[in-house]
């Protein structure tokens, strides 16, 4: 055993000494980090814009600080890419995290010298508590991939900006830097496609032990990988034993990625965002993941159906409940007040504070009022998956198709499958019977005979692929929408799938 992993476990055990103190007292915790960020904020142009200095209570908070997503705190935003100072946290940001926006375009979050502790911890307490409960280290003597955007920052008003994995980057600690790969001049390609021709000569023959990165973009890199050697992944790596994923649901992936291991491995899920880093998975026998209470970051959750409601109840994490769908809600020590991150949560356990990611807030298909989200069709597509066993899914998205004749609008699941139903019609069938099962507003829909079933549609092989890359979002850190409200994703699907 390597030094690295000997020195892991008794620090990994310190670590969990000192998180239990805010695992057990989550409210204590999160009042802690509620009058620190309100105090030190109340000098900067937000703070005093929303009277912070008479904000002593949540409820205070409630009266004086609406929820907001990105557009609507779209000033505050501005004035910090051009630089100005006490904005929305004390002096400038460290960075500018740039990500994919909607109706906005590109967004600028900004990472504090305060927060930036929050990224980093919190992917570190991730691997440390899988270290603290199997005992397994040997893997940090190995060669780790992180799957990532380009490490090279440009400058915004003074401010250094790029992608979060590339910023996160450049605060790999020294004693991993040297087991990371890829290389840096690799990490700065911009081109997928290149960048992972690239990524393959430099680790085929490397002892690779842990792989990161999004499910979709890590099974590119091992179908390459496969392509190029005729081997599944485990002959390849044979000591290949951790995987750490985040930014999707791992189960639509789930049983493709492992079947081209070879094997299974340990997974460790985490919750990262641009916005913060909220949680990772703790347990290996518990896929629920463990909400960081303690880092600089106060949570409020909205009950999901009261999300678009004018004045709609704010709870704070001694209020959630489990089982119930949370649009969730940040302020935090990089600026963020109010802030709705647009993902949707459900708490598995309150003691301690437990989740999974269900879906997004805006990514939903309500065109007939049936409002089925993300969660349900990915359980969905789950259980059928487990009935037509010889399926195996690279990708899919649902999207609405609103027909002018009464009675023949439906939901359109586009699939690329690498392994095809026997049946597709068989397979459309029990889809549709999963998803009536889930959503009883969707199922009086098709009873009511005012939408047909569902339409599968397959797509060839690489339709997604082709589609991302047309829209310049292939590789790192974006992901396909699960479903949407409206057609343009879909058409889009469609017509590069045309062109194949």
């Amino acid at each position: 055993m390597g030094v690295r992993a000997l020195l892991s476990k008794p620090f990994a055990a310190y670590v969990h000494r000192k998180n239990q103190s805010w695992i057990e007292n989550p409210a204590e915790a999160q009042q802690a980090v509620f009058k620190e960020i309100i105090n030190k904020a109340q000098g900067t142009k937000f703070g005093r814009d929303h009277g912070f200095g008479s904000i002593k209570t949540h409820a205070d908070y409630v009266q004086a600080v609406p929820v907001r997503d990105y557009e609507a705190l779209l000033p505050y935003f501005n004035q910090v890419k051009e630089g100005g100072q006490d904005v929305l946290w004390p002096g400038k940001p460290l960075y500018l995290a740039k990500t994919s926006g909607t109706t906005s375009g590109t967004k600028y979050i900004p990472i504090s010298s305060d927060s930036i502790s929050n990224h980093i911890y919190g992917a570190r307490d991730a691997l440390l508590a899988y270290v603290y409960e199997t005992g397994r280290s040997a893997f940090l003597d190995g060669k780790m991939i992180f799957l990532s955007g380009s490490p090279e920052l440009e400058e915004v008003g003074g401010i250094k900006t790029g992608r979060l994995s590339g910023i996160a980057n450049h605060h790999v600690p020294g004693y991993l830097r040297t087991n990371q790969l890829p290389s840096y001049r690799t990490n700065c390609i911009e081109d997928w496609e290149s960048k992972l021709d690239q990524i393959i000569e430099e680790t085929i023959d490397q002892n690779m032990t842990l792989i990161s990165g999004i499910p979709p973009w890590v099974q590119m890199y091992f179908d390459k990988l496969i392509r190029q050697t005729g081997k599944q992944v485990k002959d390849i790596f044979p000591n290949f034993g951790l995987f750490v994923y985040g930014g999707v649901n791992f189960e639509p992936y789930r049983k493709k990625l492992f079947e081209s291991i070879g094997r299974q491995v340990d997974s460790v899920e985490t919750f990262p965002a641009s916005e913060g880093f909220f949680a990772y998975q703790n347990s290996q026998t518990d896929p629920g993941l463990l909400l960081l209470l303690n880092s600089g970051i106060f949570y409020e959750f909205i009950p999901a159906e009261e999300y678009f409601n004018e004045n709609p109840t704010r709870l704070t994490i001694d209020q959630v409940e489990t089982g119930v769908n949370y649009a969730l809600v940040i302020s935090s020590n990089a600026g963020l007040w109010s802030y709705s991150i647009g993902d949707t949560v459900k708490f598995v356990s309150t003691k301690p504070y437990k989740l999974i990611v269900s879906g997004r807030i805006k990514h939903f298909i309500s065109a007939f009022g049936e409002h089925v989200i993300g969660e349900e069709v990915e359980k969905a597509m789950k259980l059928a998956m487990q009935k037509f066993k010889e399926v195996e899914l690279i990708e899919f998205t649902v999207a609405p198709f609103v027909s002018q004749d009464q009675g023949q609008s439906y939901h359109e699941w586009l699939v690329e499958f690498s392994q095809k139903p026997h049946s597709p019609d068989a397979f459309a069938e029990e889809l549709d019977k999963q998803l009536r099962q889930l959503n009883s507003y969707y199922d009086d829909l098709i009873a009511g005979n005012i939408l047909q079933k569902l339409k599968l549609t397959s797509l060839p092989k690489g339709a997604f692929q082709k589609y991302m890359k047309s829209q310049g979002k292939l590789g790192g850190q974006n992901k396909v929408p699960r479903l949407s409200n409206d057609r343009k994703l879909a058409d889009g699907l469609l017509e590069v799938s045309k062109e194949a």
